[in-house]
């Protein structure tokens, strides 16, 4: 500490200088933010502005700065100094541009001003410049392990291999192509959209045995997957039996998916003669080589029902709940067979909704015009034998009908070939941890159907998430599984058709080199992109109680011999979600820790109970809710002046010390501003919105002892297009709070 000199520098731009007192905020900085030096600046991030701290950091040995200007989400280029730490005090969009204009909003605006250069003052003196990842020297690895030879993982292979990386490519089969190789052709992908095409998958296998920077494995399943991004520790065990290792930066899961189980529907003939699913229908197709499609009896078929929406969108939660995307053009393109082999064929398309995105309508034109029919109807019932009867409800006409068929086609939809139900994961491995031999049992079970087998404490393979499929934040961050460096691509990620397939195999082989060259560089993947701190634990304070190592979304945290939690600083996304979890806050990063968030708090001029101003503390999300403020700056829409507003990494790390040091020190309210959590989450770090939620549910207590109302502590769900209803939420909130009246605790903190 005695090497470090901190310094303060304040802008007078964008109406800065016109607001406020800038005198008086530079006596803050200096008097109580105790900054060796103070500067103001008519500018500050122009090229003198920015050209006068860099001297001072180069001239005057200064280590800390804390710049108090914008918001801390703006003007990232100018103020851009990677070898001080730094903290942003937000005088413009936090006070400036939210607080009501007028000389009767002088005082409290000023207020606001100096609470902010107190907290960025506090901040910066409990922060450290990030050194980044120790074990950098050991990460740089940048070869990628694409498992899954399909349409998508020979994708992903050819985009990251002419990009210029060493490619892995797994395939457990004796052959690329995946279920690609499996179908006649395919839906068109390219204009005039009128009739199947060929699938290509000959020419793309052709493309990578060609490509030097490509290695195949046929018949090679992954035995291992140890380490983390840029050292992943891989052993690939073939069909022979025998094991081989290697070493590989990053992973692209394409493990591709498997059709509905039709003997799951014996309602809708499932299991019955000449009743299949489109797979099925398919290898007809095949043997028939474009001529006339037969039965698997061999009888010629002169009608033929497809049936959609085969034990899918179910709400009775029997079958699949969600539609998978690619059925309807599945159906059209396999109407077609028929009648490009024999226009006399008759052809009917069974539909609730036909779904057919992009230029799938030319395609459904071309298919009428080809004497396809397509029918809005619900069937019920399918009766197998020689001739199918199928009954359904005709939605049009609004009766009960039904129709014969040499054959009838169930499209059953997609389920993902990969992951681990988390939930039943983490009570198997305590069980078994306890000696439970069933859940032992259990656990090697689970292990046997993983397709990486990962060597994690938190699971096998990538966790599923809703419906079973392994898509991450599906808003911000596609491809991004909760492993750090494994991206999932294709339909184990979500339901959907081959181009969509094909466009996603290219986009995760993008992130795996983003993951591979910011391994080597020490720094964080996501969403904290470049972040060179890491979560570094007092391990003399620990209770070994587990919370931060089960807590943790990313598998980041395993434990040592004696039950220490280790931290693996490659798979770590930087959310704090363990800070937030440690009982005894010995968990923290060099640049943001329970003293860095904690000293803000303290840092704020709490007014006493005569002059009538009360203090809420927001704590909102860097990632959906800041910005959300920030927004509602920009539209110059106002909220209370008696709210001062620290930005979390995430609310995963928002550890309850804060909240009790906010109580005791007289703050009227705590309110938290979060993603969405659930199903349909949008927690950039998945799982830190719902831990906040858990962990607040249990702060009543703490507010009885205190003798304090439930209502002073709340949490909302937040998104980033949330501008003009964060500002309500606050007004609301500033009135509730006035109606509760003012803390019982000031003068005690």
């Amino acid at each position: 500490m005695a090497d470090n000199k901190f310094a303060a520098y304040i802008c007078s731009g964008c109406g800065i200088g016109d607001a406020f007192k800038m005198a008086a905020l530079e006596k803050v900085a200096t008097k109580e933010g105790k900054m060796s030096m103070v500067k103001s600046h008519p500018f500050l991030c122009n090229a003198e502005g920015v050209q006068m701290i860099r001297d001072d950091i180069a001239n005057e040995a200064v280590t800390h700065i804390c710049i108090a200007a914008c918001s801390r989400r703006a003007k990232t280029e100018a103020f851009n100094f990677p070898t001080v730490a730094m903290s942003r005090a937000n005088l413009r969009e936090g006070v400036l541009w939210v607080v009501a204009a007028g000389a009767e909003h002088d005082e409290v605006r000023q207020e606001m001003a100096e609470d902010y250069i107190r907290m960025g003052c506090a901040e910066i003196k409990k922060m450290n410049l990030p050194k980044g990842n120790a074990n950098r020297d050991q990460t740089r690895n940048k070869s990628i392990l694409v498992v899954g030879g399909g349409m998508t993982g020979m994708t992903a292979a050819l985009a990251a291999a002419e990009a210029g990386y060493e490619i892995v490519l797994v395939e457990k089969t004796d052959a690329l192509g995946g279920f690609a190789a499996r179908l006649w052709k395919r839906v068109p992908f390219s204009g005039p959209y009128a009739a199947p095409q060929a699938t290509g998958v000959a020419e793309m296998a052709a493309s990578i045995g060609a490509n030097a920077r490509i290695k195949v494995h046929l018949n090679t399943t992954v035995a291992e997957t140890g380490g983390a991004p840029g050292r992943f520790k891989i052993k690939l065990a073939t069909e022979s039996g025998s094991v081989s290792e290697l070493t590989v930066g990053a992973i692209v899961q394409a493990s591709g998916f498997t059709p509905y189980d039709i003997g799951k529907l014996p309602e809708l003939g499932g299991g019955q003669a000449n009743v299949v699913d489109q797979a099925g229908l398919e290898a007809l197709a095949k043997a028939a080589n474009g001529g006339a499609i037969k039965r698997a009896d061999g009888k010629d078929i002169k009608s033929v029902v497809f049936v959609q929406c085969a034990g899918q969108r179910d709400e009775t939660g029997t079958h699949l709940p969600y539609c998978s995307g690619h059925c309807c053009a599945t159906s059209i393109k396999q109407a077609m067979y028929f009648k490009d082999a024999n226009p006399e064929v008759d052809t009917v398309v069974m539909y609730d909704d036909l779904r057919v995105p992009g230029m799938g309508e030319d395609f459904y034109r071309s298919a009428q015009q080809k004497g396809v029919i397509f029918t809005k109807g619900k069937a019920s019932k399918v009766t197998g034998g020689d001739s199918c009867k199928v009954e359904f409800a005709d939605l049009i006409l609004d009766e009960q009908t039904s129709i014969d068929a040499d054959l009838v086609v169930l499209a059953t939809g997609q389920v993902a070939n990969a992951g681990v139900n988390l939930d039943a994961w983490t009570e198997v491995n305590t069980l078994a941890e306890g000696g439970d031999e069933g859940a032992k049992q259990k656990r090697t079970e689970m292990k046997t159907i993983s397709i990486l087998n990962l060597d994690y404490r938190q699971g096998p393979d990538v966790p599923q998430f809703k419906h079973g499929f392994a898509d991450s934040h599906f808003i911000c961050f596609p491809y991004e599984t909760r492993r750090t460096g494994i991206y999932a691509a294709g339909p184990m990620r979500r339901p959907m058709d081959m181009l969509q397939a094909t466009e996603d195999a290219t986009g995760a082989a993008m992130k795996a080199i983003q993951a591979v060259e910011n391994a080597a560089a020490g720094r964080a993947a996501h969403p904290r992109a470049g972040d060179l701190s890491y979560p570094i634990a007092r391990l003399e304070g620990c209770t070994q109680c587990k919370r931060c190592t089960v807590e943790c979304p990313f598998g980041a945290i395993d434990e040592d011999e004696k039950r220490f939690p280790v931290f693996n600083e490659e798979r770590c996304r930087r959310c704090g979600t363990c800070m937030g979890a440690c009982p005894v806050r010995v968990i923290s990063f060099e640049n943001y820790s329970c003293d860095t968030v904690g000293m803000q708090v303290k840092a704020v001029n709490v007014p006493d109970e005569d002059e009538e101003k009360p203090r809420i503390l927001i704590l909102a999300c860097e990632n959906d809710a800041y910005p959300a403020l920030d927004m509602a700056g920009v539209q110059r829409l106002t909220y209370s002046a008696y709210v001062r507003a620290i930005p979390v990494r995430c609310l995963g790390s928002v550890n309850t010390i804060w909240i009790t040091d906010a109580l005791n020190q007289g703050f009227d309210g705590v309110m938290m501003m979060g993603c969405k959590k659930g199903d349909d989450y949008q927690c950039h770090f998945v799982k830190g919105s719902e831990m906040a939620y858990y962990r607040m549910s249990k702060i009543g207590d703490t507010l009885t002892q205190l003798g304090l109302e439930p209502e002073r502590v709340v949490t909302e769900e937040v998104a980033i297009t949330d501008n003009a209803r964060v500002a309500k939420l606050i007004n609301d909130y500033a009135a509730q709070i006035n109606d509760i009246g003012l803390s019982p605790m000031k003068g005690f903190g």
